[in-house]
């Protein structure tokens, strides 16, 4: 059998910082602070510290993985390699699909955003562009999250501003949200969907230049910035919208709105709509390089596998997550799959924290101990989320594990003289 094609190594560490930082930006910060609100009341900051602890785990386990594994497809190649093939299969189906939803949910968010009357066929026209993006080369689709993630850090610093200005004058006071203990572990699971952007850094190990040292210094730095914001935005948002957080179907916007600056909250829109394209651009990225990854241990179909064309990229994986999402969003609403997708993620985090206490040698960065901590935040944060979020992921992993059973044992069979 003949080696597979290889992608090309094309990007530095601030490029690779950029996608992951990009990603975690552009996944949650316009869209999940108001359902974790909704669970932990003015606990919220706690679920945010939480949520990024069990972040640093999974990402200091995802660095030393990387750095040993350069390679695309992230914690589906270290689980099998270091776990067997059925984690690593658990971890990769559970990435695709949560994160193909996700491709999708971000897409009508940004079709919203832009034409709230036409939001589908704006959605699928996004994913359309930025597939053609993502084919031109891995550079291209650096250049244009770097750009977008400008515009985004520049949104948020205007609702920054915004919240600390405080309300316009005659407003109303917002009151204290009051706190709710129980809440506070379902409100860090759907935070750390928030989080999970620096996965996106892990399954371009095959296309970073020096991933040893850059991978682990990229992860780090984009979850560090990531983590500092989320912060900052928790407390202001809490002191600023009050118990009207939990309420808000767009609390950075409305944050705005509610301001001395509400007259610029267009720029707010904008910014959210650049946040969903940065997040939608990455994670095809992602979702295509774990898809390439998986087809060629023939976990999904062979053609998948294919790398080519004038920029070498998985092209007909990259085309194949476009098709799925575009299905997405014709047929089902998907604007409701924060806590499904973060299941899954978990799911995949908590293979990764068990494969890198496997590792013989761990850096100073990344103890053993730390991939126990990271392996048990997992866990408890996936299973204390909302039950349909729970039993609808679960059902679809338990299809992806029983159609890959049926598979091998039909292999097995028509290998038999």
């Amino acid at each position: 059998m003949s080696d597979p094609q290889q992608l090309e190594r094309r990007l530095g560490t601030f490029d690779a910082t950029a996608i992951g930082l990009g990603s975690m930006l552009g996944a949650g910060v316009f869209v999940v602070f108001a359902p974790a609100a909704a669970l932990a009341g003015n606990l919220l900051v706690l679920s945010v510290l939480i949520a990024g602890v069990v972040a640093y785990c999974n990402a200091v386990a995802s660095a030393a993985l990387a750095a040993t594994y350069p390679t695309s497809g992230g914690t589906y190649v270290y689980g099998r390699k270091q776990l067997g093939e059925w984690p690593g299969f658990l971890a990769g189906w559970g990435f695709v699909t949560g994160k193909t939803a996700s491709c999708a949910a971000m897409a009508l968010t940004f079709g919203s955003y832009v034409a709230s009357g036409y939001a589908v066929p704006v959605a699928v026209a996004a994913v359309v562009a930025l597939t053609g993006v993502n084919l031109l080369g891995i550079t291209r689709t650096a250049l244009l999250t770097r750009i977008l993630l400008c515009m985004v850090l520049a949104t948020l610093v205007f609702v920054a501003i915004a919240a600390v200005l405080g309300p316009y004058a005659g407003a109303a006071q917002a009151g204290t949200p009051s706190g709710n203990p129980a809440g506070v572990l379902p409100a860090a699971g759907l935070m750390f969907f928030a989080f999970a952007g620096y996965a996106r850094i892990a399954t371009l190990g095959e296309e970073v230049k020096n991933p040893t040292r850059a991978i682990p210094r990229a992860i780090l730095a984009a979850l560090a910035a990531a983590f500092a914001i989320y912060l900052l935005l928790a407390v202001l948002l809490l002191n600023h919208l009050g118990e009207r957080l939990s309420a808000s179907g767009a609390p950075l916007l409305d944050a705005v709105v509610d301001s001395r600056l509400g007259a610029a909250a267009p720029l707010v829109q904008a910014g959210a709509a650049a946040a969903c394209l940065g997040a939608l651009l990455a994670l095809i990225t992602g979702v295509g390089r774990t898809t390439l990854a998986m087809a060629r241990e023939r976990d999904l179909p062979g053609p998948l596998a294919k790398v080519g064309g004038a920029h070498t990229v998985p092209y007909v994986a990259e085309l194949a997550v476009a098709g799925v999402v575009i299905v997405l969003l014709l047929t089902t609403n998907v604007i409701t799959v924060v806590g499904f997708s973060s299941f899954g993620v978990l799911v995949y985090y908590a293979v990764a924290n068990a494969s890198a206490f496997t590792l013989t040698a761990h850096p100073g960065y990344a103890p053993r101990w730390l991939n126990v901590v990271g392996f048990l935040g997992c866990v408890v944060l996936a299973f204390t989320l909302p039950p349909a979020s729970v039993l609808t992921m679960a059902a679809v992993l338990a299809a992806g594990m029983s159609g890959r059973w049926l598979v091998l044992r039909f292999r097995r069979h028509q290998s038999k003289p």
